[in-house]
């Protein structure tokens, strides 16, 4: 890793010339970061000969606007080696994640999509949703658009099929059948002697199921039922017959898209001013199975840039490529880009811009989609969105990183806070935080959101804007430790409290430091719809850590790690005695009577529940 400083000359605030940068950058491939005057990194780029590349951004001539807004705030330089183009493709995605520069267009949604696993190498195999495809040697089916669709599909499935629903490897010890063995929904290998024959008849149906060959299986289907109904075997024949039906009803539902049965995905991209939208098609086995769309926000951007950046931060985490790729624009590293995804995915991948037929009638209907979602969505976003935030709440600069602060406690109890982050108003997950509440005793929500501000500002990398969810008391919490422990570089804060219907007040409102009253912006407000939309994704957070810590607490228990103490043993000792309480005061003879306790273990017993309660001891 080198650093480069940068001052104000001519070329592009540069401290070192082309020609001293000709020196010095290596003809290899790597990565390099330009930051800005205060360290943070702007900008991330990738490039198989790191002196071509970086010398091009000190040209003028025909350089495109967003470069030039980006030079004229970079201070430094930094840049990585890689052994080869591939690695610095990843590493290119790695970092944009790490630092979200200013000036790199950004996938934010970049959470894995689910799909079904079916592994076959077990003797009686079962369906599950999972969202990483493993080389295990199980069947992936996927991916699918949305975690609805994918449970849909599981719905039919368990209709339709008799795979076994019980979770885990291996089958469960029972004495009698699960309710969907009664409702024909399962064959019971767990309680009936269900031959692996017979068990892998119904995996095969489910397999060509998931594959889109329903025609066929159709046939195979019609066949089992009229032999069924030749053996006079009439009950089995309906079962058969209410399949096909079934099966039917759901081929008609599919749209197919080509008869050849190929996996393909259709980008296409639509832009307004600097807000792009892309919208992503999937086709699996030749049918459309549904669509995901993404938003961006580049100044001074290009329909090419985004769509490769979309192409390398999309697919380097999506678990799964089809072999073909259609596109709406033209991308410039479209080889390199190609070569590293068939080395990733282990196939050969073919990324392309229809110019004619079918191909170019389905890129021109995932444009479509994208140019009427940019019409839908007309209000201001990104950049202007931040720009109207820091005119509506006074702000001395444009606050792109926003963190929202939020406490949940039941009455003191079990206090929790939370952190969610957004950048360019878009949720960004991975700053996402939990904090337990410790040094707070009681009934304190002001001390609890001062305890969450104190230990966020200990981590540093300091939002632009805290957002606090309550009203001028907890702002005054906070504005206390952020003037006594973040001075230096102090982020500036706002609070946001519900509306008092008792007080006839009808939305939200918003209190800023050194103002008495609230703002009170418009209910269709944007800026008040993004606070918002924080406040509320912040006490969702909130909410759903405090009521795990609940569960969890409501189910631990006093025999919670005493050796030889496991869940069987501990509903055991349950069944015998009416309560932890009982079993805490019951002396070693007692315990002897309960089934698979020992002397020796209840000689354990006691002494760990008189260690840990002496009060209650025997």
């Amino acid at each position: 890793l080198s650093r480069f400083q940068m001052d104000d000359t001519p070329h592009a605030r540069c401290g070192l010339a082309p020609a001293e940068l000709r020196e010095i950058l290596p003809e290899a491939p790597g990565v390099y970061l330009f930051r800005s005057r205060s360290g943070r990194v702007i900008y991330v780029g990738k490039a198989k000969n790191l002196r071509n590349r970086v010398l091009s951004y000190f040209r003028s001539a025909g350089r495109p606007l967003k470069t030039t807004l980006m030079m004229e705030r970079a201070d430094h330089l930094d840049f990585i080696l890689t052994a080869t183009e591939k690695d610095a493709f990843i590493l290119e995605s790695n970092l944009i994640k790490k630092f979200m520069p200013r000036y790199n267009i950004i996938l934010r949604d970049d959470k894995r999509y689910p799909c079904l696993r079916l592994d076959t190498t077990e003797t009686y195999p079962r369906l599950s949703i999972v969202r990483k495809i493993r080389k295990d040697g199980a069947l992936y089916f996927g991916p699918f658009s949305s975690a609805h669709s994918v449970r849909s599909t599981m719905k039919v499935i368990d209709r339709v099929f008799q795979l076994r629903k019980c979770r885990g490897k291996d089958l469960p010890r029972r004495t009698r059948p699960c309710l969907n063995y009664q409702m024909d929904r399962c064959l019971g290998p767990c309680t009936h002697d269900v031959s692996p024959a017979a068990y892998r008849r119904v995996v095969e149906q489910v397999r060509l199921f998931l594959e889109g060959r329903n025609r066929e299986l159709i046939r195979r289907l019609q066949r089992e039922m009229a032999a069924a109904a030749e053996h006079l075997d009439f009950e089995q024949a309906a079962k058969i017959r209410d399949q096909v039906a079934a099966i039917e009803e759901t081929v008609e539902r599919q749209r197919m898209i080509s008869p050849r049965m190929e996996d393909r995905d259709i980008i296409g991209l639509a832009s307004a001013g600097d807000r792009f939208q892309i919208v992503l098609l999937f086709v699996r086995k030749g049918a459309m199975v549904g669509s995901r769309d993404y938003r961006f926000f580049s100044p001074g951007g290009t329909a090419p840039e985004v769509m490769e950046a979309f192409l390398k931060q999309y697919y380097l985490s999506a678990g799964f490529v089809p072999k073909e790729v259609l596109i709406s624009e033209a991308v410039a590293d479209l080889v390199p880009i190609m070569e590293w995804l068939s080395e990733i995915s282990g196939k050969k991948i073919r990324i392309h811009r229809p110019r004619r037929g079918e191909k170019l009638r389905l890129v021109r209907m995932a444009v479509k989609n994208a140019e009427n979602i940019v019409r839908r969505n007309g209000a201001p976003e990104g950049p202007a969105l931040m720009t109207a935030v820091q005119s509506a709440l006074l702000l001395k600069e444009t606050p792109r990183f926003i963190e929202g602060l939020d406490i949940s406690n039941f009455q003191g109890d079990l206090a929790v806070g939370t952190v969610v982050s957004f950048v360019d108003g878009l949720p960004h997950r991975q700053g996402y935080r939990n904090y337990r509440i410790r040094a707070v005793q009681g009934i304190d929500d002001y001390g609890m959101m001062a305890e969450l501000v104190s230990r966020r500002v200990s981590k540093g990398h300091l939002p632009d804007l805290f957002l606090v969810d309550g009203g001028k008391g907890h702002l005054s919490a906070v504005r206390s430790v952020i003037s006594r422990e973040a001075a230096e570089k102090a982020p500036e804060i706002a609070a946001i409290a519900k509306a008092d219907e008792t007080r006839g007040e009808t939305w939200d409102r918003l209190y800023l430091p050194g103002r008495k009253n609230p703002l009170r912006l418009g209910p269709s407000h944007p800026v008040l719809l993004l606070m918002m939309r924080i406040r509320d994704e912040a006490h969702r957070r909130a909410v759903g850590y405090h009521r795990r810590l609940m569960r969890k607490e409501l189910t631990t228990s006093s025999l919670d790690g005493i050796a030889g103490v496991g869940p069987r043993r501990k509903q055991l000792l349950l069944a015998h005695f009416p309560d932890a309480a009982a079993i805490a005061r019951a002396g070693v003879e007692d315990l002897c009577r309960v089934p698979g306790i020992s002397r020796s273990l209840a000689l354990r017993i006691v002494s760990s529940l008189a260690a840990r309660d002496p009060e209650n001891a025997t």
